[in-house]
Order: C-alpha cells, then sequence, then structure tokens
C-alpha cells in the first residue's frame, strides 16, 4: 500500500510526499495467507508410490469391471489373469488375450514394471481360491471371490471380488 504523507515546507506552502513499502500488518496477512494455503495442499501430496498405487488399484477395478461386462454381452467366459511375478495382468476369452479397447492392435495387456505411470507397484498377493485368475461368466458371476493386494510408496491397496455377484470394492 502507498501512504502519502502530507509535509509543511517553511517558505514553499504543502509539499506532498509519496512514501512507498509495506506495512508489518499487510506482511502478517500474506504470511497468515500462505500458511493456510500449505496446510491445505501439502497433506495432499502423496508421495508418487502411493498415488500410483491408488491409481492402479482403480485402474484393475475398471478392468475387472470390463471383463464383467464383456462376458455378459458376449456370453463368453472372459478370465483376468494376474502375474505377481511380472507385475501384470491380462484379459482372455476362450480365443487367448483380447484386443485392448483403446489401443488398437494391441493385446490386453497391463504390465506394472513397463509402464513408467505406475513402475512403483508391486502386485503382492493374488488369491482367487488359491489361483491367481478370475473367471466371469454369462451372469457376469466369477468362478470364485478374492482378493488382489498392491503395494508401493507406503501404500497398500485391496481389490476385492465377491462371490456370485462379482461385486468390486477398492480399499487403500
Amino acid at each position: 500500500m502507498i501512504k502519502t504523507r502530507y509535509l509543511r515546507a517553511k517558505a514553499c506552502g504543502p509539499i506532498w510526499r509519496r512514501e512507498e513499502g509495506v506495512t508489518f500488518i499487510e506482511l502478517l496477512i500474506v504470511m497468515v495467507i500462505i500458511a493456510i494455503a500449505a496446510m491445505i495442499v501439502i497433506p495432499k501430496m502423496g508421495s508418487a508410490g502411493g498415488v500410483q498405487v491408488r491409481a492402479a488399484a482403480d485402474m484393475i477395478a475398471a478392468d475387472l469391471e470390463y471383463a464383467k461386462s464383456m462376458a455378459t454381452s458376449r456370453q463368453v467366459n472372459y478370465t483376468v489373469v494376474f502375474n505377481t511375478a511380472t507385475e501384470s495382468y491380462q484379459i482372455q476369452d476362450s480365443g487367448g488375450v483380447i484386443g485392448h479397447p483403446r489401443k488398437i492392435g494391441s493385446q490386453f495387456i497391463v504390465n506394472f514394471a513397463t509402464d513408467s505411470r505406475l513402475d512403483q507397484v508391486d502386485i503382492t498377493t493374488v488369491n482367487f481360491n488359491a489361483t491367481s485368475q478370475v473367471i466371469f461368466d454369462r451372469t457376469a458371476s466369477p468362478d470364485n471371490a478374492g482378493t488382489i493386494t498392491l503395494q508401493g510408496g507406503g501404500v497398500t491397496a485391496t481389490i476385492t471380488v465377491e462371490a456370485v455377484t462379482g461385486y468390486i470394492t477398492t480399499s487403500y
């Protein structure tokens, strides 16, 4: 804020003089605003690995839903096969790995180890009745209930597929 001060000279009459700068109160207000903004933003900034785990869990849940909907619409079984050794999974039908719906000409194989957006994600456990795959039938019902556990950046996410209904949930 610019302040003007009225000064009186002896023989020259009134003189206006500008003083430039900020007051202590203005400086204090700006510091309080910055501190409040930092308190809001900093907790939301997680580690990159934690963000990747949440993104990967959401991606797996969406891909499981995709396999369910394809099984219902095409009236054939669709299988989602997980490989913890290669940090990958794929969607298959009776003819093998299906084509990816967005990457035309590519197979539906997701590999976290080779994807720089998800390279800090580890598929730690997959358990569908002691197998690493889930099969959705024509009614979108899974052959077994099960869980997939992901870890990275100190964050653990679990994707659960319910028996009979195939209801899919994620928890972080």
